[in-house]
């Protein structure tokens, strides 16, 4: 060991990545184990220039020592016979980005005796334009099953003979590589089985550019289940087949999903204009736009149960667009600091007006915590429910300073009347001048009460 790092000590700038690379990798066993063996030389001996040969094609230096130490195999092969396989691997795409992109995910593509295969390129698949993606998928799917490029080939005629397009094609290879390992049979069977569902044969093209999951679906146990689930809640099948085609996102639902999603629109209590805008497009598409939102706050953190608990106690999370809620989740863990689980007890907060409520308040309060204004700690119920009046009086108008921030109420901000100056004029009664004879009548009622 000492006479291999004196042997390098010419290239100081390389010692350091040497050196982290050669702790981390922990396979030398005990000299008194029964596994000892020679291998551990042949790691050091191929440790630096298997680690050049892959900085020389891209491989950040910094990733370098958990790569080689998560697979070890690559110190046991010629790297000469690598440095071939990764030519091959540039040849099929002329960046480095692509060949670390490709070694990140599946490393076990660079057997020189695989790559062989597709010396030839891509090109011979019959796709003039195919993404870095696809052929990233592609590649590791022929390395895990064994496949040559003209079995791939001829799942991608299969395809085209089906009637897609060849920017369909390459999203499906981007988004279900698997289907390469599909009879054609199977697919047809998908595309037959949408066709009776009401879809026209000219519409399935676009249907699965826009989502490709469906060819990876089965038709008897998951497509056609889903159906009968929707005609069992009431829905008629062109109403499926219309929601269908404007999202076929649809088609990809976990069976017994949109039940659940019906089952909790019944039971809002909510006001009646919310009410009426959620199911303004129909119970089918509030359902789903229900589905929709909580996979959004499942993604950020939420269980099941939790994310359904925040729908039904503020349905106006339904109404809202998906950004528009990632953008209030993500300031309320990264700025305000808060654990994403507060939405169940305040889920209030995903109600309420992002830039003219949230962000005031959240500054004021982190005004005061700065200067040890607040006596306590503000919680997010305290910074959320409290009304507009009382959050001023109680940590806005103590201090001067805070004016600006709030904005709402500040000094050189004008406060609104509830109704416009002039006003009350409208409500006063229309005076009408006197005649002689009103005053007579007047003067005659009164002597009579006398």
């Amino acid at each position: 060991m000492a006479m291999l790092i004196s042997g390098i000590s010419a290239r100081p700038a390389f010692l350091l990545l040497f050196r982290s690379i050669y702790a981390s990798i922990s396979f030398i066993p005990s000299p008194n184990s029964q596994s000892f063996s020679t291998t551990p030389k042949t790691h050091q001996k191929n440790l630096i220039p298997v680690s050049n040969l892959f900085q020389r094609y891209g491989f950040p230096p910094s990733e370098l020592p958990h790569f080689l130490k998560k697979n070890q195999f690559l110190l046991n092969s010629n790297p000469s016979e690598i440095e071939k396989s990764l030519k091959i691997l540039l040849s099929l795409n002329p960046s480095q980005a692509f060949v670390v992109n490709v070694l990140c995910s599946c490393p076990s593509v660079l057997e020189l005796e695989f790559l062989e295969k597709w010396q030839l390129g891509i090109s011979e698949l019959g796709i003039s334009n195919v993404s870095l993606m696809a052929i990233r998928n592609i590649l590791e799917v022929s390395r895990k099953f064994d496949l040559n490029p003209d079995d791939v080939s001829r799942c991608i005629k299969c395809l085209e003979r089906l009637g897609f397009r060849e920017d369909t094609v390459t999203r499906v290879l981007e988004a279900v590589p698997m289907v390469i390992m599909s009879s054609e049979d199977k697919i047809r069977g998908k595309i037959e089985f949408l066709i009776r569902l009401g879809i026209q044969k000219k519409e399935i093209d676009g249907l699965i550019c826009l989502y490709p999951g469906v060819l990876a679906f089965g038709v008897e146990n998951r497509l056609k289940p889903l159906i009968d689930e929707f005609e069992d809640l009431g829905f008629s099948l062109s109403e499926v087949r219309r929601e269908v085609i404007r999202d076929p996102r649809i088609l990809g639902l976990e069976n017994g999903e949109f039940s659940q999603c019906v089952k909790l629109l019944k039971s809002l209590r909510c006001r009646l204009p919310i009410k009426e805008n959620i199911f303004s497009h129909g119970a089918f598409r509030a359902a789903y736009e229900v589905k929709i939102r909580v996979d959004c706050l499942r993604r950020h953190g939420l269980i099941y149960r939790e994310a359904f608990t925040v729908l039904w106690k503020e349905p106006r999370v339904i109404l809202y667009e998906i950004e528009e809620i990632e953008k209030k989740i993500e300031f309320l863990v990264q700025d305000m600091e808060f654990d994403v689980r507060c939405l169940v007890e305040v889920p209030e907060y995903l109600g309420v007006n992002f830039d003219k409520q949230i962000v005031p308040r959240f500054n004021v309060i982190k005004h005061l915590s700065s200067i040890g204004g607040l006596g306590h700690e503000v919680g997010l119920r305290n910074l959320i429910k409290l009304s507009r009046l009382r959050f001023y009086n109680l940590y806005v108008k103590p201090y001067p300073e805070c004016e600006k921030i709030y904005g709402r109420f500040g000094g050189e901000s004008e406060v609104r009347n509830r109704h416009p100056v002039g006003m009350w004029k409208l409500f006063k009664p229309q005076k009408y001048p006197e005649s002689n004879e009103d005053l007579r009548n007047v003067k005659s009622y009164m002597e009579s009460l006398a």
